[in-house]
């Protein structure tokens, strides 16, 4: 199968606003000739973060956007906070610019005094960082994107893009001990929670296309803000409020591998609208649903929340139409705050969507969660979908129908005809991670083995649990997922809320009456 198969097409994208597709053919509208790697771990993307950053010397172009960002947050031990060495770098003269979601209060658990002072750190020492809320009500800027860009040095360019945000919780690795500088959570994950996720390392002519993703945001003229709390507070704190022309867009990055890269998109419809995306765009909404229309044999999912019909409507489509296909997910076993208010709408939005999956896969569906080695519950963050070994997608995306159609959102779909390519890579990688010892066993290879591999590793320690942990703990981080049922009393509030503020729709009314992107 031709990899352009895989690929939106210039007009499946949806939207002809962006820069994205001026910069390609109409018949070839995504790079080819890049190197990917997969950054499984948020202590794995910091150290190689770090060690790029400290690098860079005066002229180099450094762009960022984030959800969240802590200033103080170690990349890598004492010396390595993220705000220090952005600043560190813009005082050697590197040109350091930020887009960081202004958010709500902290009294709401979000994060709008973190970005503030990662912000005026940077700004002390001569970059600049906007507090930006230019999005939906009750949305957000969800990408998370770092750029790096050497005019001397092309060789060095690099694009980091993923589900790892530069804030507290993330700094874990493969053991899964959590964060030193953790982030409260819900109890069961303890003081220092687990945290699994993935960033994607990019280099080649696509970094050129990331770049373009960051400066569509960066020239709009729009305020950055409408709400006059947001304007008052500019003037207390005495935010800047206007964008520093960028200097002009240097050549793409000459070919480095063999990976074709396709940046996927969600922004939503509003006014006044995105001259990027007048119409919005929900290029990743329309990536999966290309990509998992071409699934025969093995779908893999790991992420954050699985939520809504609409798009589990999407997975059970490629279920019905192929009757060997096998899907596994892996997403988190508990919701990542206490709470009736939060955990009720969290369960409410996975439920019928686990429904409808299985109704149209049954055995050939299975859905685990993660533990580490104590049994402490391992909060699932990544973002990432493995189709046939051929295309994958890593992003800030999440199944659900805020993601792919109300926030901003930036994902890569990449495919390479290799095979033994970055997407088997990247699912035989987490196989090992998941499976522990027992993965020598199973032909990961085989679509049927590796589905029984899961299968098999998680009721082993189902088992272990259910008999009161004696004997030695098998091997593994898989356990079954499962979730309360919930009273109709509790179903019918939750899920107001659910569908209003926890999982809401950027769609135009038509295009949510018949469902589509």
């Amino acid at each position: 199968m031709a990899l352009a198969e895989w690929f939106l097409a210039a007009a499946e994208r949806g939207n002809p606003d962006t820069r994205l597709l001026a910069r390609h053919s109409e018949s070839q509208p995504w790079t080819t000739g890049n190197e990917v790697r997969p950054l499984v771990h948020g202590a794995v993307y910091f150290r190689e973060l770090l060690k790029a950053v400290r690098a860079m010397g005066a002229g180099d172009l450094l762009l960022f956007t984030d959800w969240r960002g802590d200033p103080d947050e170690r990349l890598d031990g004492p010396g390595s906070e993220v705000g220090p060495m952005f600043a560190a770098a813009a005082a050697r003269g590197v040109d350091v610019r930020g887009l960081l979601w202004r958010s709500h209060f902290d009294r709401f658990a979000y994060s709008a005094s973190e970005n503030r002072h990662l912000g005026a750190e940077i700004e002390a020492a001569g970059g600049q960082c906007l507090l930006d809320m230019r999005v939906r009500v009750l949305g957000s800027h969800h990408q998370k994107l770092v750029v790096l860009r050497h005019p001397a040095r092309p060789e060095d360019d690099v694009a980091f893009l993923g589900g790892i945000d530069l804030c507290h919780g993330r700094r874990d690795d493969a053991r899964h001990g959590g964060d030193p500088q953790g982030q409260p959570m819900a109890k069961v994950y303890g003081g220092r929670p687990p945290w699994h996720d993935i960033q994607l390392a990019v280099r080649g002519p696509a970094v050129g296309d990331a770049e373009a993703v960051f400066r569509e945001r960066w020239d709009d003229p729009a305020a950055l803000s409408r709400n006059p709390v947001h304007l008052m507070g500019e003037l207390i704190h005495r935010e800047q409020r206007r964008a520093r022309p960028l200097p002009a867009q240097g050549p793409d990055p000459a070919p480095c591998g063999d990976v074709s890269v396709q940046l996927l998109r969600t922004y939503p419809v509003r006014r006044p609208g995105y001259p990027f995306a007048r119409g919005g765009e929900r290029s990743v909404a329309r990536g999966y649903t290309k990509a998992l229309s071409l699934a025969r044999s093995l779908v893999y999912v790991e992420d954050q929340y699985l939520w809504s019909t609409d798009v589990a409507s999407v997975f059970a489509g490629a279920l019905r139409r192929e009757p060997e296909l096998r899907m596994v997910f892996v997403i988190p076993r508990f919701p990542d705050q206490d709470g009736r208010i939060s955990m009720s709408p969290n369960l409410i939005g996975r439920a019928p969507a686990l429904e409808m999956l299985r109704a149209a896969g049954g055995n050939r569906v299975a859905v685990y969660g993660l533990e580490n080695a104590e049994g402490t519950p391992i909060y699932v963050h990544a973002k990432a979908c493995v189709v046939d070994d051929t295309w994958a997608c890593i992003g800030s995306d999440n199944a659900n129908r805020r993601s792919w159609t109300h926030d901003s959102e930036l994902s890569a779909g990449f495919a390479d005809s290799t095979p033994t390519g970055v997407a088997r890579s990247l699912r035989l990688e987490l196989a090992y991670e998941h499976l522990g010892d027992t993965a020598s066993r199973y032909d990961l290879d085989d679509p049927v083995e590796w589905f029984n591999a899961f299968r098999d590793t998680a009721l082993a320690l189902d088992d272990w649990h259910h008999a009161g942990r004696a004997g030695p703990r098998p091997p593994g981080q898989l356990r079954s997922y499962t979730q309360p049922v919930q009273a109709r009393s509790t179903r019918l509030w939750a899920g107001a809320l659910y569908r209003l503020v926890y999982d809401p729709d950027g769609r135009r009314p038509g295009m949510r009456l018949s469902r589509r992107y």
